[in-house]
């Protein structure tokens, strides 16, 4: 039966599991009436932008829905780049009330609530722009085009993944503006299914090999464990908040989407440090292998302790320079996504200071060697999260990285 398996068969599979398995209102593209050159689902758009923010005027919500469809000149990267904070941070909107100017943000998602959200799935929806296309499947979200999946029949074998990876680049040409709303492309032939970016490369594409961060389908993603793992309500909502950034890098800056292991690492991370606070202080130790992107986990790491520990100070703690210096470069080109920009600390009696000088946020990186120094007490705060990198080298014990008895680190 495989050689009768079309890629027509394959996309209704892929709809019935969104649809009846994960909760998404499906639509078929040609029975929707609207404007073939607008990337939004607009009839669903308002409405959801009014219940995820009641009590503003439509005045407010009309000016966001402006920003989100006029953005200033620039590439695809940087509208995409705009469009990315609206969607993780709100858009800040002017508004009267009896004559008096206020402002606010019109959020774009609630990601507190994921059944406040309008969760749409649609196949061959049509989009004019320098050519006329259809995507194989959309994901909307409140009517933003958040995932383009493009799918290649798994019984032809003149056509795979890489087909569908090729098809979405030329997508990315002929209809940009539907890019601009995108956080997630997906290609897959069934045997193959991968997840990437705007500015990802092919190689940069990505599996997702477990649907619970437990059991592992170590082989290959099978599409079901791959689209129920990555698609989940409340899952796709944390992983547009919190695990996809940019390592800004002038031209070059690259999109990036957190790997299944980073983003079911940290989350479990996340947790053991909660638990650490209210106990001896002891977060664990994250083990990665060489190349599976520790400084990017460690970015998420930072950015999520934020929200769970009420914006704590993080101090990184490395045992050479080079590494200080890569780690520092790593979380400067993701200042954006943290919403604050990493400190070096030149000594011991710096670092004191710059402990003193606060009472939440920051992230100062420190070297090893400059606990060597003396073990007194470097703070009485209650709210430090210490990580220490490659501190299996260490010569120093982790009881002398603690700033306080009750604060806590993580070794990684």
């Amino acid at each position: 039966m495989a050689g009768y398996y079309t890629e027509s068969n394959y996309e209704n599979a892929v709809l019935q599991l969104l649809n009846e398995g994960l909760g998404y209102t499906y639509v078929y593209g040609p029975d929707v009436e609207r404007d073939y050159h607008s990337p939004l689902y607009e009839d669903v758009l308002l409405p959801a932008l009014q219940r995820i923010n009641k009590g503003l005027p439509l005045d407010a919500i009309n000016e966001a829905i402006y920003k989100l469809k006029n953005f200033e000149s620039g590439s695809l990267l940087q509208k995409n780049m705009t469009f990315t904070d609206y969607l993780q941070n709100g858009i800040s909107v002017k508004y009267f009330v009896n004559g008096e100017e206020r402002s606010t943000l019109v959020y774009l998602v609630d990601f507190k609530n994921p059944a406040n959200n309008d969760f749409t799935v649609a196949n061959q929806w049509t989009f004019i722009e320098n050519s006329e296309k259809r995507p194989d499947v959309i994901l909307f979200i409140n009517g933003l085009p958040l995932v383009v999946v493009e799918l290649k029949s798994p019984s032809r074998e003149e056509t795979d993944a890489s087909d569908a990876y090729r098809q979405l680049r030329n997508y990315m040409y002929e209809i940009p503006s539907m890019f601009i709303y995108n956080e997630v492309c997906v290609m897959s032939d069934m045997t193959t299914s991968k997840a990437g970016t705007i500015t990802s490369g092919e190689d940069r594409f990505m599996e997702w090999k477990t649907k619970d961060g437990d059991y592992e389908n170590t082989q290959y993603a099978q599409f079901d464990t791959f689209f129920e793992g990555m698609f989940q309500k409340a899952r796709l909502l944390d992983i547009i908040k919190n695990f996809i950034c940019f390592s800004n890098e002038g031209i070059n800056s690259f999109k990036i989407l957190a790997g299944y292991h980073q983003y079911f690492a940290v989350r479990k991370a996340i947790e053991s440090t909660k638990h650490a606070t209210v106990t001896d202080g002891k977060g664990g130790v994250f083990w990665h292998t060489q190349g599976s992107g520790k400084s990017l986990s460690m970015v998420f790491y930072a950015h999520l302790l934020q929200e769970a520990l009420d914006s704590p100070t993080i101090v990184v703690i490395t045992d050479r320079n080079d590494l200080d210096d890569q780690l520092y470069g790593q979380f400067a080109k993701c200042k954006d996504f943290l919403r604050q920009e990493p400190v070096h600390a030149e000594s011991r009696v710096h670092l004191k200071e710059l402990l003193d000088g606060r009472k939440a946020n920051g992230i100062i990186f420190t070297t090893m060697q400059k606990f060597e120094e003396s073990f007194d007490c470097l703070s009485e705060r209650r709210n430090i999260v210490v990580m220490a990198d490659e501190a299996h080298r260490g010569p120093v014990s982790y009881t002398h990285l603690q700033a306080h008895e009750t604060d806590s680190y993580l070794v990684c």
